[in-house]
């Protein structure tokens, strides 16, 4: 039986398009649902197009302990994954939920982590700083933005002449070729998990 995943985005959706259709080609797991705060975010009807279930909830339905929190249960998500979602993520989702909520951060963490810190916010403050690499981090979320658990890092060089846009192409490549892999390897290891339990 495949692994359920849910997904929760704000924008274009490009990252899970890339989950979606990964997942469609194999037979570990599979995106059951999206979710996003907003109604007119392209991520909505790029799942829609994929034959996955998506829906919009409005901010209020995300805290709320009869709103999101019960759609998830219904749903029962062996992981739920956030790319590209801007909200806060609630406490009481991540209490019913422990371990199962993970993240993608387009910078190496700690660096450029935070309230406000994402997307081409990030880039163009690695741009005026003039670092020489930049990447991804994919962690479990706590109740802090960008505090979780470290799970994966993956650097790439940048050049002097490397504009912000330069820097979200590379950073895109690393999402796109690593993001679904470390998602896949989660449930490998939670499955294996769940064998030893039943064999004990």
């Amino acid at each position: 039986m495949k692994k359920r995943i849910v997904i929760f985005a704000s924008g274009s959706g490009t990252n899970t398009q890339n989950l979606i259709q990964y997942f469609q080609q194999g037979e570990i797991a599979e995106v059951v649902l999206v979710l996003s705060n907003k109604k007119d975010a392209k991520v909505l009807s790029k799942a829609k197009n994929l034959n996955v279930k998506s829906l919009h909830f409005e901010k209020a339905e995300l805290n709320s302990e009869t709103g999101v929190l019960q759609l998830l249960k219904n749903t029962q998500p062996d992981l739920i994954v956030l790319a590209g979602f801007l909200l806060k993520f609630p406490d009481c989702i991540l209490k019913a939920f422990p371990n199962k909520v993970i993240n993608i951060h387009p910078a190496l963490l700690p660096k450029y982590g935070g309230k406000g810190m994402y997307g081409s916010y990030v880039h163009e403050a690695v741009v005026a700083n003039k670092d020489n690499e930049t990447g991804i981090t994919i962690h479990y979320v706590n109740e802090n933005y960008d505090e979780g658990a470290i799970i994966f890092q993956k650097s790439v060089k940048l050049s002097e002449k490397d504009t912000a846009i330069d820097v979200a192409k590379k950073v895109h490549e690393l999402e796109y070729n690593f993001f679904p892999k470390v998602i896949e390897g989660i449930l490998n290891k939670n499955s294996r998990m769940d064998s030893d339990i039943r064999e004990k």
